[in-house]
């Protein structure tokens, strides 16, 4: 399984990419490899506020639901709508077409605090 070394990682299995002042937000290789193939995704209201920690979504495979969880504080600010048609995105491109929506960070110094792909992959 890969990890990005680029990407930030919750012990929660949600994965993190910075672009500008947001940040990106997905579930990780292993998290949708454990899952199996996803049948349908929940995903938060745009402008919806959250703190760390706070659950998201769900994500239903054909084994199971699982929760998500906001990876830092803040606003909610786009979604990924293509995964309503398509949640295999997430199984088939965890990190790229996968992503699960965008948050505004209150502070974008929180997402130094998540794990490196090293330590996410070592509490695995």
């Amino acid at each position: 399984m890969q990890h990005p070394a680029e990407f930030k990682y919750a012990a929660t299995h949600e994965w993190t990419k910075v672009e500008g002042d947001v940040v990106v937000t997905g579930i990780s290789d292993h998290a949708q490899d454990a899952l199996g193939d996803l049948v349908y995704i929940e995903l938060p209201e745009i402008g919806r506020e959250v703190s760390a920690g706070e659950q998201t979504g769900v994500v239903e495979s054909v084994k199971t639901a699982s929760d998500i969880y906001a990876p830092v504080a803040g606003t909610i600010v786009e979604i990924n709508t293509s995964l309503e048609d398509d949640p295999d995105f997430v199984n088939t491109d965890p990190y790229g077409k996968g992503w699960l929506y965008k948050i505004k960070p209150h502070n974008i110094d929180d997402v130094a605090t998540l794990l490196s792909n090293v330590d996410y992959e070592a509490s695995l």
